[in-house]
């Protein structure tokens, strides 16, 4: 069974109060909260709220490697083009609903920094609401409906559209315990407690593990569904982890729970805030994802483009997010340790944290850049590719990956920084910029003045990686963050 960490109940109740104070009715500072965050050594607090965080992402990417390796030994690389089609489009709606829960974490985290866990349980509370009805309520019928025209939209091979309609429709359809276990993992790494979600999605990766195995492959009685095996497999896990979740928010005994004396409506002033602070990162992964699904498109317009979507959904889609994934785990660390400074009047401490975990993720691009840039043909052979263009094409991109990687993590740290202190808008503006603008434009110069080759689009991938570190270090080291308000509404009890 997971529990907080030890941190979270070490305090003493006697500690002093932080620089902003705790708010009238909040629980006493130290009670539930890990003080260390804004009051000791930022270096091991940093780590401490990261590393939790990128072993549950390296572990869930690994699950994705073999959930790969199993499809294309048992279906063929046709079915790891489709697996990484249709995450490419479902992304769009995983970035959408998570901007909601990068709301949630701005103001969870100035909270908690200020020692007001009622504040924080009610917000937490009303972006679950928000996210179910999102979820069963409007991507769920809208997404299994709109799943052909989407794979049309990038050019999708009818036998890759065979592979990957089945897949898509069952994440739109099932994929609210993912939504709901994103939530929890954002919501307690935003208090301080990265290890509790670490717990929960190991178990949830085993599981998924445990399911894929029998689903892809068949086992007995049950068939073998091939492709969509691995989207049943991943809803099936997600939805008995979350539904476990769901059941300690209501008892309580976790960082952060469901508010006890505010009944369960909806809060409009805290949804507002939601979406305030969340949406301009929802329309920031949309474009950078719709960017992506262009970017297929592309790709799917290459003389080989079977070939070349099969080591874009292998090398970018699964063995880059060895990269990204690690860095996601030191952006979410930035987010928090920032906004909880931040929440405490200590913003000189919120830039430090930042800057350190910068450096922990390029020092992690670089071990795993080396793989890329000596390895490359070992590690397509785990996915079952083994020689021919397909295995050519994707040496080219790891190889182009490896110094790409170096930017995007201190690029995604940058990020944590911003968003974690509140300042949600600039990144949309510098994503539309690098992700979307740059390498979708020079594929397109490319292509109406020359002949556009799969080493272009890598390059152009490259380019946009390049720009965003550049823009988001200058915007972040401006330091304008440092004068966003954040707060919400306090609600007459009923």
């Amino acid at each position: 069974m997971s529990v907080p960490s030890r941190e979270l109940t070490a305090a003493s109740p006697l500690s002093p109060p932080n620089a902003a104070g705790a708010a009238v009715g909040a629980s006493p500072i130290g009670r539930r909260y890990d003080r260390s965050i804004v009051d000791g050594p930022l270096a091991p607090a940093v780590w401490r709220i990261a590393w939790p965080t990128m072993l549950t992402n390296i572990i869930g990417g690994l699950q994705g490697i073999i959930d790969h390796a199993m499809v294309g030994n048992l279906v063929g690389f046709t079915g790891n083009a489709a697996i990484g089609v249709s995450w490419q489009i479902f992304i769009i709606v995983i970035v959408f609903i998570s901007s909601l829960f990068t709301g949630m974490s701005v103001l969870v985290s100035r909270f908690v920094g200020a020692g007001d866990s009622d504040k924080a349980d009610r917000t937490v509370y009303q972006a679950f609401l928000t996210a179910t009805f999102l979820s069963f309520g409007i991507i769920a019928p809208v997404g299994y409906f709109v799943s052909p025209w989407l794979l049309d939209l990038v050019h999708a091979a009818p036998s890759l559209r065979n592979e990957a309609l089945p897949f898509l429709r069952i994440m739109f359809l099932f994929s609210g315990g993912m939504m709901m276990f994103f939530m929890l993992g954002t919501a307690l790494r935003a208090a301080g407690d990265a290890r509790t979600p670490m717990v929960l999605g190991v178990a949830m990766t085993v599981l998924n593990a445990g399911l894929n195995v029998i689903l892809i492959r068949g086992l007995g009685p049950i068939p073998a569904f091939g492709t969509a095996g691995a989207a049943m497999g991943t809803c099936i896990a997600s939805a008995i982890v979350s539904i476990y979740s769901l059941m300690k928010l209501l008892k309580g005994g976790w960082v952060v729970g469901f508010p006890r004396h505010h009944g369960f409506a909806p809060d409009w002033a805290i949804i507002r805030s939601l979406f305030r602070f969340g949406l301009p990162t929802g329309i920031q992964g949309i474009a950078m994802n719709v960017g992506g699904v262009l970017m297929l498109s592309f790709i799917g317009s290459l003389a080989q483009s079977a070939a070349a979507q099969a080591a874009f959904a292998v090398s970018y889609s699964q063995l880059f997010s060895l990269v990204t994934w690690t860095s996601v785990g030191l952006m979410g660390a930035a987010a928090a340790i920032a906004g909880q400074n931040l929440g405490a009047g200590k913003p000189d401490r919120s830039a430090h944290a930042v800057h350190i975990a910068a450096r922990y993720g390029l020092t992690g691009a670089v071990l795993i850049g080396a793989l890329f840039l000596f390895f490359p043909a070992q590690l397509l052979a785990i996915f079952g590719m083994h020689g021919g263009p397909v295995v050519a094409i994707g040496v080219q991109l790891l190889r182009i990956l490896s110094v790409s990687g170096l930017f995007i993590a201190v690029a995604l740290t940058y990020t944590g920084g911003l968003q974690g202190t509140g300042d949600t808008k600039s990144p949309l503006y510098i994503s539309i910029i690098s992700q979307v603008l740059v390498p979708l434009g020079i594929c397109f110069v490319i292509k109406r003045t020359s002949h556009l080759d799969p080493i272009d689009i890598w390059i152009a991938i490259l380019v946009g990686h390049i720009t965003r570190c550049t823009l988001s270090v200058l915007r972040f080291n401006q330091g304008k963050w440092r004068t966003i308000a954040v707060d919400i509404e306090r609600r007459a009890k009923g």
